[in-house]
C-alpha cells in the first residue's frame, strides 16, 4: 500500500513515520526499540520509510538526516 493510503486507514490514530536506511548506524539501534513500542502502543500506528528506496517521499518530508521521526495526526504533520 501506498502511503497516502495507510494515513487515510489510520483514521484518527496518531501515526508515527520512521525515516532510516539501512546503512544508518544509529537508525539500526533505534529500530528494535521502536519494534517494542509498536507492540506496547497499539492504537498508534508505526510506519518504516527507507529514503533510499522511497526518495520522493523523504523529500516531501524534507528528511536530510537519520533517523528521524514524523508524527501524524488527521493527515496532518503535528511533529517532526
Amino acid at each position: 500500500d501506498d502511503l497516502e493510503t495507510k494515513l487515510k486507514d489510520a483514521g484518527n490514530n496518531l501515526v508515527v513515520i520512521d525515516f532510516f536506511a539501512v546503512w544508518c548506524g544509529p537508525c539500526k539501534m533505534i529500530g528494535p526499540l521502536i519494534e517494542e513500542l509498536s507492540k506496547e502502543m497499539l492504537d498508534v500506528v508505526f510506519l518504516k520509510i527507507d529514503v533510499d528506496e522511497c526518495e520522493d517521499i523523504a523529500a516531501k518530508y524534507e528528511i536530510t538526516s537519520m533517523p528521524t521521526f514524523v508524527f501524524i495526526k488527521e493527515g496532518k504533520v503535528v511533529m517532526y
